[in-house]
C-alpha cells in the first residue's frame, strides 16, 4: 500500500458516510458496555433502520466522563446523551433533525473545554475494529510520511525535538531512549509495548488498545522504523480480555491492508507485530521484569545496566515504552515535533491522558496539557467532590505516587513539580479523596498492594512492605505506638533506598506524602485513640474513654 491508496481508502469511506444524514455514536468501553450499551446499540440499529432517516449507528471506543455512561453521541449536530438506556433509542431517533432529548441532553461543556486531545483524538469518532474507520481520521499516515518521507534519523530528530517524555511513569526523554536503541549495534532489534497497567483505579492505556487499537501499531511500527527493528510485541495483561481481542483484530487488518509484514509501502522494511499476555504480575511493568515474561521466565527484575536499550529482549537492543507513548507518535510526525512541544509546561511537553477515580463527581478518562492546575482537574473538569463533602486529598501515580493536600491544589501538573511534592505522575491514575477518607487507611491499603504484588527477589522490598504494612496496621488498630511510627519513618527511607526495582523504591511514598501532609491524623490515631474519619475501627482503653 501507497499514500495514494492510503488516501482513496480514507476518500472512499467519507463518501460512504456521507450517505447518511446522521451518525448515532454509542460508547461500548468497560463502564458503557456493564450497563446495557450492547442493547442499547441493537436497539438504535433497529430503530434506525425502521425510520425514514438514513442513520449510522456505529460503536466507539471510550469517550470519556465513564460515570454518566451509556453515552451517544449524535453528529454532525454534536450532541451529547448520559445515561441512556435500551427504552430511550426511539426517541433519539425520533428526534434528529428536530429539539434534542432533553432528559438525555448531557451538558459537559466545562469538562470537555479545558482538554486537548492528541491521544484520545479518535475517542467516540471511529469503530476500533474497522481500520477503515481509523484510515479516514488520517490513520497510518504518519507511517507512511515516515517511510516514503523521513530517515530514521529524521524521525528520531522529531521525536527528540517534540520533547516527548515517557508516559508510563518514569517519563524518560522518549527520543534520547530511541536514539540509544537506534545506535545500539546488532542486525537484530526489538519493540516492545508495556500494556501492562497494574495501578489501582487505572484504565487509560486498556481504553486507548480497546478503543483506538490501530494507534498503538502503527506508533510501534514507526518506532521500528526509527530504530531498527523488525518484530514488536505488545505485552498485554490477561486480566483486558477486550483488549486482547481488539488488537488481535487490528493486527490481522493492518497485514491485509500490508501496513505490517514485509517490505511496507513498497519499502526495504519489514516489521510485524505479536501479542504476549501478562498473568497480571504488577511487578511486569517494570520493563526488565518484562522482559524476562516475554521470554517465558519468571517475572522478576535485574539489576540495570545493562539497560534493555542496549542489552534487552534475548540479549538484543530492545525499545519499551507504554501504549500512551506510542499513541503520542502518529500525531507528533504527522504535525511535527514543535507542534507538540507547543503544548505543555517547561520541561512536561504535550497533554497526559489520566483516569479519575474516587471522591469525584465526573469519574473517568480526560487529557490535559501539561502544567494545567490540579484544582482546574478535580473542580472543573471533574465536577468537584459530590455530596456535600469537601476534597481532602488527591492521589496521584498510583500505588508508587504520594498523596496531595488540598492546599496544593494550585500546584501545576508536571513531572517535576508532582515529585517535588513526593508524588510522582506514574501512568495517569488519579484518585481522589474527601474528608470520609482516613489517609493513614489509605496509606496502609497501598502498601498492602505493593507488598502483596512484591515478587519477592529482594529483602529491601520483599520483607520491607510486610513490615511496614504491619506497622501501619497497628497504627490503625489504635495499639502503635510513637516508637513504632519512628521505626516506619526510618524503614520507608531503608526499602526506598536499597530495593532492586521501582515496585521497591516507591512503595514508600504513600506513607512518606501522608507522614508529610496528613502527620496530625497518625498522631491522633497513635496518642488519642481516635480516627479523625471514623474508618478504622479502634477500640479505646477505658483510661482514654474516661
Amino acid at each position: 500500500m501507497n499514500l495514494e491508496e492510503l488516501e482513496l481508502i480514507a476518500r472512499s469511506v467519507r463518501q460512504e458516510n456521507a450517505v447518511y444524514d446522521y451518525e448515532v455514536n454509542v460508547c461500548m468501553d468497560l463502564a458503557c458496555a456493564s450497563q446495557g450499551a450492547e442493547q442499547l446499540r441493537e436497539a438504535l440499529i433497529a430503530t434506525g433502520d425502521a425510520s425514514d432517516k438514513k442513520v449510522l449507528v456505529r460503536r466507539t471506543g471510550c469517550m470519556g466522563p465513564c460515570s454518566s455512561g451509556p453515552l451517544v453521541r449524535v453528529d454532525p449536530d454534536e450532541i451529547l446523551y448520559s445515561h441512556v438506556k435500551e427504552s430511550h433509542a426511539e426517541a433519539i431517533i425520533q428526534s434528529l433533525g428536530s429539539e434534542p432529548v432533553p432528559e438525555l441532553q448531557c451538558d459537559l461543556n466545562e469538562h470537555f473545554d479545558k482538554q486537548v486531545r492528541v491521544v484520545l483524538e479518535n475517542a467516540g469518532y471511529i469503530d476500533p475494529e474497522k481500520i477503515d474507520d481509523y484510515i479516514a481520521r488520517d490513520g497510518y499516515k504518519a507511517l507512511m510520511t515516515a517511510l516514503m518521507e523521513m530517515t530514521p534519523y529524521g524521525v528520531v530528530h522529531r521525536i527528540t525535538e517534540s520533547g516527548l517524555r515517557g508516559r508510563g511513569g518514569g517519563g524518560y526523554p522518549t527520543g534520547l531512549k530511541w536514539g540509544t536503541v537506534a545506535k545500539a549495534g546488532g542486525d537484530t532489534k526489538y519493540v516492545v509495548c508495556n500494556g501492562d497497567e497494574g495501578d489501582p483505579g487505572a484504565f487509560m492505556d486498556r481504553s486507548v488498545m480497546e478503543g483506538d487499537p490501530h494507534r498503538v501499531i502503527e506508533g510501534m511500527a514507526i518506532a521500528g522504523y526509527a530504530v531498527g527493528a523488525s518484530k514488536g510485541f505488545i505485552y498485554v495483561r490477561a486480566e483486558y480480555p477486550v483488549a486482547v481481542s481488539r488488537l488481535t483484530t487490528a493486527i490481522r487488518e493492518a497485514r491485509r491492508r500490508g501496513l505490517l509484514g514485509n517490505n511496507l509501502c513498497g519499502t526495504t522494511f519489514n516489521f510485524d507485530v505479536e501479542i504476549r499476555l501478562g498473568a497480571g504480575a504488577f511487578v511486569c511493568g517494570e520493563e526488565t521484569a518484562l522482559i524476562a515474561s516475554i521470554e517465558g521466565k519468571r517475572g522478576t527484575p535485574k539489576p540495570r545496566p545493562p539497560y534493555p536499550a542496549v542489552n534487552g529482549l534475548w540479549g538484543k537492543p530492545t525499545l519499551i515504552n507504554n501504549v500512551e507513548t506510542f499513541a503520542n507518535i502518529p500525531p507528533i510526525v504527522r504535525n511535527g515535533g514543535k507542534w507538540f512541544a507547543s503544548m505543555g509546561s517547561e520541561r512536561s511537553k504535550g497533554t497526559k491522558v489520566f483516569a479519575l477515580t474516587g471522591k469525584i463527581t465526573n469519574t473517568g478518562l480526560v487529557e490535559v496539557p501539561m502544567g494545567i492546575k490540579l484544582r482546574e482537574i478535580i473542580e472543573v473538569i471533574g465536577g468537584g467532590v459530590p455530596g456535600g463533602h469537601t476534597f481532602k486529598a488527591v492521589q496521584t501515580g498510583g500505588p508508587s505516587g504520594g498523596c496531595i493536600p488540598a492546599e496544593m491544589l494550585d500546584l501545576g501538573v508536571s513531572y517535576d513539580a508532582l515529585l517535588n511534592v513526593g508524588s510522582i505522575m506514574g501512568s495517569g491514575g488519579m484518585i481522589v479523596m474527601d474528608d470520609t477518607s482516613c489517609m493513614v487507611n489509605v496509606a496502609r491499603f497501598f502498601v498492602e498492594f505493593c507488598m502483596t504484588e512484591s515478587c519477592g527477589k529482594c529483602i529491601p522490598c520483599r520483607a520491607g512492605t510486610a513490615q511496614m504494612y504491619r506497622l501501619l496496621s497497628r497504627i490503625c488498630e489504635g495499639s502503635a505506638t510513637m516508637d513504632d511510627l519512628s521505626l516506619l519513618e526510618d524503614l520507608c527511607g531503608t526499602v526506598k533506598e536499597t530495593s532492586l526495582c521501582g515496585l521497591g523504591m516507591t512503595a514508600p511514598n504513600p506513607v512518606l506524602s501522608t507522614l508529610k501532609y496528613f502527620r496530625n491524623e497518625y498522631i491522633e490515631h497513635i496518642v488519642h485513640k481516635r480516627c479523625p474519619a471514623g474508618v478504622c475501627n479502634i477500640q479505646a482503653p477505658v483510661e482514654v474513654l474516661a
